[in-house]
């Protein structure tokens, strides 16, 4: 009988992996409380028709990535419902936003989520066909202010805040603006005339793009590409007064507020629904494939799902590529704070006690067993802990404690009572 393995394109997440998950998730929400954001929780499945008339269905995760399969009818009168395991969170929170007349209030929804999606695309560093996205939506009736360049200007601003919190270094904010839909409408037609006599000499894809939605064209990673598709006319000769004036608004509260940014006049987002301001966070410490995050304007989402007019931003973050950023930076996996050794069986009980204590102290303690050697103890405690704590007959009955420090090689008696407080302070020390 063969060995049962993860589904191609789909891993399992370990310790001490999952620590920096958890940190990475937690930061998140700390930092979208601030800025007073509400999670949001939506399926993790929905109607196959939300993703092609939200995402759009000339799009490469409409026609070729999705996880789709026909629900069984509740009645034989009935027809079976298509369903997809969701590719991305936007259009569902959307429909949940319309689903459950959040804009009747009249007020700015700021929404933020964390989960799975599901894309059956080739998997490679970084990219698994289950991967975890931390997302988040801005969207409101105009009333409520939710068309400002203000709005676009404080998300990138909260990502800026975000990602230094977790200490990722390098990374460079590219921003462009995609217009309305007239513009986008009248780019069209000069990007097709230009695609007209170069694109025999470019991919399938984009062959098949520039028949489709040429913008994509714009998307192709190709190299070979790349020389033609900088030679193709730029969006940001098409755009009306309006979607400038918009435009630059964002970019001079930007200014203001110290973000620095790259202007990329090639920027697209590969989903239809996109307007106005698009943006991607980079980092080179990815290789060819070094996007962190992006996102983008959509003003008419909400109409095209048969909702209200409700104009809107939002990103999504590849959690996966954020934790391989961290870990590319971080040398070492955490460490619990003490390791509790105790000396032969009959204290094991006594070690539960004292490992109970500076738990409640909220120290990360990882409890030995008085069956190992002391030598075993050392050798367990070096690969998980700053330090080791002995709990001998001697130490359990004076309440003195013998500690020891690896990184400096001490050993030091700590009584008992003070010992949550030595065990906090930084092992160099």
């Amino acid at each position: 009988m063969s060995t049962l393995k993860a589904v191609r394109g789909t891993r399992d997440l370990l310790p001490p992996e999952t620590v920096l998950w958890n940190r990475v998730e937690a930061t998140a929400r700390a930092v979208f409380a601030r800025y007073n954001f509400g999670e949001i929780r939506t399926p993790v499945f929905e109607d196959t028709a939300l993703f092609a008339r939200g995402v759009g269905e000339e799009t490469d995760i409409v026609s070729k990535e999705m996880y789709t399969w026909e629900d069984r009818a509740r009645a034989q009168s009935e027809k079976p419902q298509s369903l997809t395991l969701r590719p991305e969170n936007t259009a569902g929170v959307v429909r949940a936003y319309i689903e459950h007349g959040l804009g009747e209030s009249g007020q700015l929804q700021k929404l933020y989520y964390i989960g799975p999606q599901f894309r059956r695309e080739r998997p490679q560093k970084g990219r698994y066909r289950q991967f975890a996205q931390i997302g988040a939506e801005v969207i409101g009736p105009p009333s409520s202010g939710s068309e400002s360049p203000l709005r676009d200007a404080e998300i990138l601003e909260m990502l800026a805040t975000l990602l230094n919190e977790l200490g990722i270094t390098g990374w460079t904010l590219h921003l462009n603006s995609v217009g309305s839909a007239a513009d986008r409408a009248r780019y069209d037609v000069a990007l097709r005339a230009a695609l007209v006599p170069v694109v025999g000499q470019m991919c399938a894809d984009c062959q098949r793009r520039a028949v489709t939605n040429p913008l994509r064209v714009l998307d192709c990673k190709v190299p070979a590409d790349q020389p033609i598709i900088e030679t193709l006319p730029v969006i940001a000769d098409s755009l009306d007064e309006a979607s400038q004036t918009h435009f630059a608004a964002v970019t001079a509260a930007l200014d203001a507020a110290g973000v620095p940014y790259t202007l990329n006049p090639r920027l697209v987002r590969g989903l239809d629904y996109y307007t106005r301001t698009t943006f991607e966070f980079t980092h080179d410490g990815l290789g060819a494939q070094n996007a962190l995050l992006g996102g983008g304007r959509y003003d008419g989402l909400s109409e095209a799902l048969g909702g209200p007019r409700a104009p809107g931003i939002g990103f999504a973050i590849g959690e996966d590529r954020l934790v391989l950023t961290l870990l590319a930076q971080e040398s070492a996996p955490p460490q619990v704070d003490a390791y509790i050794a105790p000396l032969g069986e009959t204290l094991n009980t006594a070690a539960l006690v004292l490992a109970r204590e500076l738990r409640h102290k909220g120290l990360w303690i990882e409890l030995g067993d008085g069956s190992f050697r002391l030598k075993k103890s050392f050798e367990a405690a070096e690969k998980t802990a700053r330090r080791i704590v002995i709990l001998g007959e001697d130490e359990l009955q004076s309440g003195i404690l013998t500690v020891k420090t690896f990184s400096t090689g001490l050993q030091t008696k700590v009584p008992r009572a003070e010992l949550g407080v030595f065990l906090s302070e930084p092992a160099s020390k």
